[in-house]
């Protein structure tokens, strides 16, 4: 049986958008409501999301939203109440303030991590900055938005990360890749060099997928962010050097490099010469 329509138990203070009509969570950007895809697991079980925030009216205005669009949610309002929660609850994503009243979304990400390394982190904040985006992604989170922001935003968002993480149920496999003694089986969503199970993050996965993707092929920083995060940080690329030392760290640590850096262009990924 479907939720009902969020709109119809809006709390106070907030308002949703008409169907078909543009409305956004604290002023300028745009959403429209409305039941979409890619909610469940591939075995029809829906995909849970922890929001986390002080501000009841928010975390519930998302929660509604979520449950419409057919997730299974469950709601915190502070860091301790967040990590008891995702202990019990083991969401597949979290939706997570930076801001909190005891101890920070960082500190709330770490531990949730300790025990569910997996788990995707959408961070949202007041902190809209360049500066703190990247700090944000460099403590390991997933992606980030900014308040006010659109819920169709975040809905796409946490789609986006379902689909990197391989939580939600999507169309068919796409096979697997090969450089060198590298492989990636996009349907597992497992990596191996010479053999050696790798353990990669959803984030860490996308970008090895669209390096592996383009072999010898130099990818600028401008296209990794675009192809990765769906957005660029106004010119602030310093992600995408974090990311590809993480994966070096993982792929190429005692072995021959296999990510290479061309300087003042990007990146390749190719064999060594």
């Amino acid at each position: 049986m479907m939720p009902d329509d969020p709109r119809d138990h809006a709390p106070n203070g907030v308002v949703f958008p008409q169907a078909g009509v543009t409305g956004a969570v604290g002023g300028t950007a745009t959403a429209t409501l409305g039941r979409g895809a890619g909610t469940q697991h591939a075995d029809g079980t829906p995909v849970r999301v922890l929001v986390v925030d002080d501000e009841p009216s928010l975390a519930e205005l998302l929660s509604s939203v979520l449950r419409y669009e057919g997730w299974s949610v469950q709601t915190a309002g502070s860091g301790a109440e967040a990590v008891k929660t995702g202990r019990e609850f083991r969401p597949d994503a979290v939706v997570l303030d930076i801001m909190l009243p005891d101890f920070d979304g960082v500190e709330v990400m770490r531990r949730l991590r300790a025990e569910q390394p997996g788990v995707c982190v959408l961070f949202l904040t007041a902190r809209d900055a360049v500066e703190d985006r990247v700090a944000g992604l460099t403590a390991g989170g997933d992606d980030y938005v900014t308040k006010p922001f659109s819920l169709e935003e975040v809905l796409a968002r946490l789609r986006g990360l379902l689909r990197r993480a391989n939580l939600a149920r999507t169309g068919s496999g796409e096979g697997a890749l090969t450089v060198a003694d590298l492989t990636m089986d996009e349907d597992a969503r497992e990596v191996r060099r010479g053999g050696e199970l790798i353990d990669l993050t959803a984030t860490e996965f996308e970008l090895l997928r669209f390096l592996m993707r383009n072999p010898r092929r130099v990818l600028s920083k401008a296209q990794i962010l675009d192809r990765v995060w769906n957005y660029d940080f106004g010119g602030q690329a310093h992600v995408v050097e974090l990311y590809i030392s993480y994966l070096r760290k993982k792929i190429d640590a005692g072995r021959d490099p296999l990510i290479h850096t061309v300087r003042g262009v990007g990146y390749v990924l190719k064999p060594a010469s």
